[in-house]
């Protein structure tokens, strides 16, 4: 479900990718039955592409990868974590409009 510009992420590779990035990694913790996920999907691509470069955004399929949603004790689906530096500087629950995630991302770019 993933765009051109997201990227998916998995618990195999995810310290790698997300941890130790040089940019802030957005990681929109979803699943394929969860409707407001599949609403949240256009702006996650939008965001993805206005932001290339500067954030690397991807997705994180918690059915398939459920070690790392526990890791970060994600209860609820959609979740987006910003991280910086390797820690989690940012968080939402649930489905947010665009203008919200754009407001997560600009106190970190």
């Amino acid at each position: 479900m993933a765009g051109s510009n997201t990227l998916t992420f998995s618990d195999a590779a995810f310290d790698n990718e997300v941890l130790n990035s040089d940019l802030p990694v957005l990681v929109d913790f979803w699943a394929e039955w969860c409707g407001p996920c599949r609403m949240m999907a256009p702006t996650i691509e939008t965001v993805a592409t206005e932001y290339a470069g500067r954030v690397k955004v991807g997705k994180l399929d918690v059915d398939a990868n459920g070690q790392t949603a526990m890791r970060y004790n994600i209860r609820g689906i959609p979740t987006l974590l910003l991280f910086k530096n390797g820690r989690v500087v940012e968080q939402r629950v649930g489905a947010v409009g665009k203008s919200e995630v754009q407001k997560m991302l600009e106190a970190h770019v």
